[in-house]
């Protein structure tokens, strides 16, 4: 192909992913800026192919079999509650393929005195390309619930990330200041940018997932334009700056719906109020369970019901009960809305992908800012698993951990009921007054089993 065919064709490609991403920002044309993404992913290797002087067609083909068996299996087999796991996973091999394409790439050209350029373009690539897969494995293994990761905090943790860090910076300033042995400074860069990722995010709670998820996939980005560079590949560099750009934006979107900085998030941790906190059994004293059979009677003569689904939802995969029991209520004249909190779950639109799932109109999915004002005009709320993202202690009590965070104000409903198999508390450690509230209900159960003795009950009705 001629350059300016190229050139052209790449430009086609960056308008297409600019469209995609356009059409991501809303749920109704989220599949059109997928399918439009797909496409000029599929466009951009095409091209690149076409346009290398050099390539091995058996390997090209081996690597295209292999990912296509790869993506149709997980497409096919995934679970919408895994999905977290799987964008941690995209994430951590998006880094692992620029830390290795940048060293294969550095091993072939540092016989030829590369340029300065090229030098520190690839020590940025392995540097941020490593601490994204590592990260990302740590998020994945966090978001499995695998027993051997867990918060682990130790004295000293932030004095050895700030030395793994500086070690890192040190190999990749020898890679550019001494070419001649770049090769074995950019592995033991990577090595210890390997390790930063696994102690940065290996302390950092399920709670803050969102942020983190976020924020490795614009590592990710960030990392395929410095290959971009390395390889100077023009589409390379734009695509990843695209992603890098929108993974920050979402990255911030999130730490303002928690009401933390990023720094919190990476270095801090919500702490509980231990000894100076309310009491659980104190706040909890007046607790009121309710039964199904109840929570059928109150909807019977509801005009109004808010449905606020949270991780709890996610685990019970109570998604397609919760979509049953909304098109009943709707088929009897009951106008039924899903509150979203910004950060509910486990990464950036979990609600609302597993509501999606559920086929729920995504004119009833309604944002934190637009559902609050209407709380006080709702008969029935209908919490399913969520827990400090309708603490109104974060509001209320400016010593909880989580004061500030902004939250779903489902206390100012007429009645809330609150699905959950416990009374434990949500990440921030802290009881949750709401429970205990005069308008507030515990049905005590599984989240979907819950969801469908309601609609048992109010079927037999």
């Amino acid at each position: 192909m001629s350059s300016t065919w190229i050139d052209l064709s790449y430009i086609a490609v960056i308008v297409l992913f600019i469209f995609g991403l356009k059409g991501l920002t809303h749920p109704r044309s989220a599949v059109r800026g997928n399918m439009l993404g797909s496409l000029a992913m599929f466009l951009a290797v095409v091209v690149t192919l076409f346009a290398s002087e050099q390539f091995d067609w058996t390997l090209i083909v081996i690597g295209i079999a292999i990912g296509t068996v790869a993506g149709c299996y997980l497409a096919y087999t995934i679970q919408m509650t895994a999905m977290p796991q799987l964008v941690a996973l995209f994430n951590g091999f998006g880094g692992l393929a620029s830390v290795l394409v940048a060293g294969a790439y550095l091993m072939i050209v540092v016989d030829d005195s590369p340029q300065a350029s090229v030098l520190i373009a690839t020590a940025v690539s392995g540097l941020i390309g490593a601490v994204t897969f590592t990260g990302s494995i740590i998020a994945f293994a966090k978001l499995q619930g695998l027993k051997f990761i867990k918060d682990i905090r130790f004295s000293g943790q932030k004095l050895l990330n700030l030395g793994l860090f500086l070690a890192g910076l040190f190999f990749a300033f020898l890679v550019f200041k001494q070419p001649e042995h770049a090769i074995l400074y950019y592995w033991l860069m990577v090595a210890f940018s390997l390790g930063l990722g696994i102690f940065l995010v290996i302390s950092i709670g399920g709670a803050d997932m969102p942020v983190v998820i976020a924020l490795l996939n614009s590592y990710s980005g960030l990392a395929a334009a410095a290959t971009g560079f390395v390889l100077e590949n023009n589409l390379l560099i734009v695509a990843g700056s695209l992603v890098g750009a929108s993974g920050l934006i979402l990255t911030q979107i999130m730490c303002v719906a928690m009401n933390r900085s990023l720094g919190s998030v990476l270095f801090g941790k919500l702490q509980p109020t231990g000894g100076d906190g309310p009491d659980a059994d104190v706040v909890y004293a007046n607790v009121k369970s309710t039964s199904a059979d109840e929570v059928a009677m109150m909807l019977e003569v509801a005009s109004r019901v808010v449905i606020v689904p949270g991780y709890g939802m996610a685990v019970a995969q109570a998604q397609h009960a919760v979509s049953d029991l909304s098109d009943y209520l709707t088929e009897h004249d009951v106008t039924v809305e899903f509150g979203i909190h910004p950060v509910a779950g486990r990464m950036p639109g979990h609600m609302n992908v597993l509501l999606a799932e559920a086929d729920i109109p995504y004119e009833q999915l309604k944002e934190m800012d637009i559902i609050n004002p209407t709380f006080e005009q709702t008969d029935v709320v209908i919490v399913v698993g969520a827990n400090d993202v309708v603490n109104p202690d974060a509001q209320n009590d400016p010593n909880s951990p989580i004061s500030g965070m902004p939250i779903l104000e489902v206390h100012k409903a007429r009645t809330v009921v609150v699905v959950k198999r416990s009374l434990s508390p949500g990440f921030a450690g802290v009881p949750n007054p709401l429970f205990a509230a005069d308008n507030a209900l515990m049905l005590f159960a599984d989240g979907r089993d819950a969801v469908v003795d309601i609609l048992s009950a109010l079927r037999e009705g």
